[in-house]
């Protein structure tokens, strides 16, 4: 009975225990609960995970174009060695033109076959194996982004893609910088390297580019994020009113046509019915001439239009010999002889002139000029 006495203390206690931790639990707040600390890491998948290996041998495989041969031909055995790090076996096939992937018995991280196959087609892509390794780390992902398919016209899907790229390359290299990743443009695909979340972005960018928003738009908004992004108070509030709302300029015009069909005012009566040819010949009275009076008629009608035609084309060509109507010359006005003379204004002038010593000094001038130096001198 004491063991059982015991027994039940002690798990009286436990339950006690497990009560105040989750009283303490729940007095913490949730968005500390919630909220991923900085600088957090998930801890690396090793052997000790997963001791005995995989089951099942798993396998991929990937074309590539024959431009790409002699590059891969290169960096193949360095392929190798970094997938013979994580126990995958890698094998190129030069004549089918298509590389693959295999697991092998000393592999024990199942998601490692899945980014031996990421690597491949990244690879076949074009993209560089500098870049194309990374996608072996644990915080690094890729997407393959086709925009081929999303512009009908062929000239304006290269010009699309070229905006994305930018001058230079410079709207590309902004957005590798905003979202750090590694983009890749290449014929009819987008590959894209790095963290989710700049993934996210780096797709919304280039389907937006290939609906015609101009990507200047994101690089904007990626900017005006990052700045949020260091203040710890705005984490957990709404950006949008931060972010800046851009309005479509160029509104979507409805072509008018060149011939407009006005529709008639409703009568319920009929149209009146046209005359026929008979009708005009009676009203006319040329129904009851004779068959030759009728030619004769229409002959004269014939000379009377061609020398109308006659006359109507002589004058245009004579319009080019008929001189232009040349402007009146203008003659120009006689001065007037009798102009009022102002002689008093012309007296001052003769004062003033006087007054001004113009010209160079006579000889007895100078002479006496001379001599007043020469006192100053001695004195």
């Amino acid at each position: 009975m004491a063991v059982s006495v015991d027994g039940g203390s002690e798990t009286a206690a436990a339950a006690r225990a497990k009560r105040s931790a989750k009283k303490k639990a729940g007095n913490v707040d949730e968005s500390q609960l919630l909220t991923v600390p900085d600088g957090w890491k998930e801890a690396p998948f090793t052997k000790e995970d997963n001791p005995r290996g995989l089951l099942e041998e798993s396998s991929f495989a990937t074309l590539f174009p024959k431009y790409r041969e002699a590059y891969l031909k290169e960096c193949w055995p360095l392929v190798q060695k970094a997938l013979n790090e994580h126990h995958i076996n890698a094998s190129l096939d030069l004549i089918e033109g298509s590389m693959t992937v295999t697991t092998t018995k000393k592999t024990f991280d199942p998601y490692m076959i899945i980014r031996a196959r990421d690597l491949i087609k990244l690879l076949a892509r074009s993209v560089p194996f500098e870049q194309a390794v990374r996608i072996l780390q644990d915080d690094i992902m890729c997407d393959i982004i086709k925009i081929g398919s999303l512009v009908r016209k062929r000239e304006r899907f290269i010009k699309r893609r070229d905006r994305l790229i930018g001058p230079k390359g410079s709207t590309l290299k902004a957005l590798e910088l905003l979202t750090n990743c590694y983009i890749m443009v290449q014929g009819n695909t987008v590959s894209a390297l790095g963290p989710f979340s700049g993934l996210k972005e780096v797709r919304k960018a280039v389907l937006d580019t290939m609906k015609n928003i101009h990507p200047i738009y994101n690089i904007k908004t990626l900017m005006i994020k990052r700045e949020l992004s260091k203040y710890p108070e705005l984490r957990g509030q709404d950006w949008e009113r931060f972010l800046p709302r851009f309005k479509h300029k160029n509104l979507k015009r409805r072509k008018e046509p060149k011939k407009k069909n006005i529709k008639k005012e409703y009568t319920p009566f009929p149209p009146p019915q046209p005359e026929s040819q008979i009708d005009k010949e009676l009203a006319s009275g040329e129904y009851f001439l004779k068959e030759s009076l009728k030619k004769r008629k229409r002959v004269e009608e014939k000379k009377a239009k061609q020398a109308e035609a006659i006359s109507r084309r002589q004058e245009e060509r004579n319009k080019a010999f008929i001189p232009p109507k040349e402007k009146p010359v203008v003659k120009p006005k006689k001065a007037s002889t009798e102009t009022k003379i102002d002689i008093e204004a012309i007296k001052e002038k003769v004062k003033k002139a006087k007054k001004k010593k113009l010209g160079a000094l006579t000889v007895e001038e100078a002479k006496l000029k001379i001599a007043a130096d020469e006192k100053k001198k001695k004195k």
